[in-house]
């Protein structure tokens, strides 16, 4: 058996492993939310995560105090298509800055209590051994937030230009997707409860408009954008490539594999492994941005249960962000016109998560207070 078919088998023995949320826990939460001394939905949205979280992992009790955020970089080919200002070196440089804890997502991060991991899933300017953690398994050190400390899942050093063949062979992206699982796996094993899925990687959202394009079957210039602040010029090679990459690879719609190793991007391979490792396990994961979002459609699109696991932070400015949340049917908690990544949006979403938890754990109930119970009539 190759290796190709052993990692198959292996993401369709756990795909097959994932199982709806637990509806008893789902309306034991709901119940209790309805308990407290507060207008039936009265936090809306935040209520549904809430108690769509205890249906995840099957308790009423939601604990989200321990935080983390995956941020999974990786190069791009197509960037030689002139669909990006800068050039693929700043993936690294903006990695490090992560890992080293000064970049965006690190203070807010600090605000919100969320730790941070770094994942090299395919650089090009690759670190050197020093720098960097290379062994087949994560250890049990690999997920602390330790200053300037990154994990190593590189299956490349960045993907191929799609516009001229596939961006990586099949068995790559089954690597990348199974390494982005693993990772899942690790952090709840390290009592992690809460994560955010990000990313970092010049050119990706060429490759996500790509996906995205072919996943909700519609035009390239509907789903592509600026990304970073392309010019007219540099959308409409923008566009051309991502045209161009569909055109030449054919990606199969109805297989998940085809379509990444076609047109997709290493980190994007990694953030959908991420996805279903969060449903696999039990871990409520949150949808940053663009990519992430195209990642986690192309999760719930391999395996429908997963959705469960996924809860939207915010919608990207990005003109797909909007589709692709339609797509998966989720709302996002935050619109603010957000397009940085580096798990930003998902990460901002965090304290809105700890201030419904702490009405839910604490806030008094009706019969505390002797106050007649609300009757819900929205839904009539």
């Amino acid at each position: 058996m190759t290796r190709e078919n052993i990692l198959q088998d292996e993401l369709d023995r756990i795909r097959g492993e994932i199982t709806p949320p637990d509806l008893e826990s789902y309306q034991a939460a709901r119940a209790r939310w309805n308990q407290r001394a507060k207008p039936i939905g009265g936090l809306g949205l935040l209520e549904d995560i809430i108690s769509h979280i205890a249906g995840l992992i099957g308790r009423p009790d939601v604990d989200l105090s321990k935080k983390l955020a995956l941020i999974f970089c990786g190069d791009h080919g197509v960037t030689a298509r002139g669909v990006t200002q800068t050039g693929q070196n700043v993936t690294r440089i903006v990695a490090d800055e992560i890992a080293r804890g000064r970049s965006s997502v690190c203070q807010m991060a600090k605000i919100a209590g969320c730790e941070i991991q770094v994942i090299d899933m395919g650089m090009t300017d690759a670190p050197d051994d020093g720098e960097i953690r290379k062994s087949a398994e994560i250890s049990p050190d690999d997920l602390k937030s330790e200053r300037g400390m990154m994990i190593r899942r590189a299956v490349g050093k960045g993907t191929n230009d799609f516009t001229r063949g596939p961006a990586m062979s099949r068995e790559q992206a089954l690597q990348a997707i199974r390494d982005g699982m693993e990772i899942v796996k690790k952090a709840r094993e390290r009592g992690y409860n809460l994560i955010a899925v990000g990313e970092m990687g010049i050119g990706n959202t060429t490759a996500a408009s790509a996906i995205t394009a072919v996943l909700c079957n519609l035009p390239a210039r509907d789903v592509t954008g600026r990304g970073a602040g392309l010019d007219d010029a540099g959308l409409k090679r923008k566009v051309k490539a991502v045209e161009q990459g569909i055109l030449i690879n054919q990606p199969d719609r109805t297989d998940i594999i085809d379509i990444i190793s076609k047109i997709g991007g290493f980190e994007l391979a990694g953030m959908c492994g991420a996805f279903l490792g969060a449903a696999a396990y039990q871990i409520p994961a949150l949808i940053d941005g663009f990519p992430s979002a195209a990642a986690a459609l192309c999760a719930v699109r391999f395996c429908p249960a997963a959705s469960k696991a996924i809860f939207a932070s915010h919608v990207s400015a990005e003109p797909a962000g909007k589709i692709l949340l339609d797509a998966l049917e989720k709302s996002p908690l935050i619109r603010a016109g957000m397009r940085l990544g580096e798990g930003t949006g998902a990460v901002a979403a965090m304290p809105l998560l700890d201030m419904a938890l702490s009405v839910y754990q604490k806030c008094y109930a009706f019969q505390d207070a002797g106050i007649p119970a609300y009757q819900d009539y929205w839904q009539i």
